[in-house]
């Protein structure tokens, strides 16, 4: 079998955690603190965090989204091939060697979505964009920190608070969309979206796609 070889590391701002990438042949990894946190092989539910979202939106004019996590760039690939041309997709990335990862290394895997004229990255936290924007969004894509339970970066909890869930309500557009990816359900978090105001639908989905996998996540939640 190949070996793995290190490409690159970084710390996650504000965090002790240590981001590395990894390649063989042409497959990727990226961990933090030496636990796999994402392959390129496995992103069937990342696709499926921009399905879900898009098709709700797709008929809307000139839809803006806001994609917070850039990870390998599926879920940015996977909602502009769903948009039109005149869409606007901004991605939140807080880790700046993520985004260089994605230029340098993994575009390739994804179509080079970042070269796409309809996007803008923001190397900054989503969640500061969550706090000062306001009805800015049709969908607002979350898929940061493995969901509610995070791993890397304990200001990331925020975002599934009450007051994030506040905050992420108020960036939508009437009748706009909050999809959260999660690494499995949580019953807490579907009861603050629900008391916050939106409308939610909770999808379990394969980390394959049809080739099937972990059962990851996803939430829905549409601004009533």
């Amino acid at each position: 079998m190949i070996p793995w070889k290190f490409l690159d590391s970084t710390r996650v701002p504000g965090s002790s955690a240590e981001l590395s990438l990894y390649a063989r042949g042409g497959e990727f990894s990226i961990r933090v603190n030496g636990s796999e946190l994402m392959n390129s092989r496995v992103h069937g539910s990342e696709d499926a965090l921009a399905e879900y979202a898009c098709a709700r939106i797709v008929n809307r004019p000139s839809p803006c989204i806001l994609i917070g996590g850039l990870g390998m760039g599926f879920t940015t690939a996977a909602a502009l091939a769903r948009l039109d041309t005149q869409s606007r997709v901004v991605v939140a990335e807080l880790v700046p060697a993520v985004v260089d990862w994605n230029r340098k290394f993994l575009g390739e895997l994804t179509g080079h979505p970042l070269r796409d004229s309809r996007v803008t990255v923001r190397e900054t936290d989503v969640a500061l964009i969550l706090r000062t924007e306001r009805q800015a969004y049709d969908a607002i894509l979350l898929d940061v920190d493995n969901g509610p339970e995070g791993l890397t970066r304990k200001g990331n909890d925020w975002l599934y608070t009450e007051g994030g869930v506040k905050a992420a309500f108020a960036a939508l557009h009437p009748s706009g969309v909050l999809a959260v990816w999660s690494a499995g359900p949580d019953m807490a978090f579907t009861k603050r979206l629900c008391r916050v105001g939106f409308n939610v639908e909770e999808v379990a989905v394969r980390a394959r796609g049809t080739a099937g996998g972990n059962r990851h996540t996803i939430w829905i939640a549409t601004r009533s």
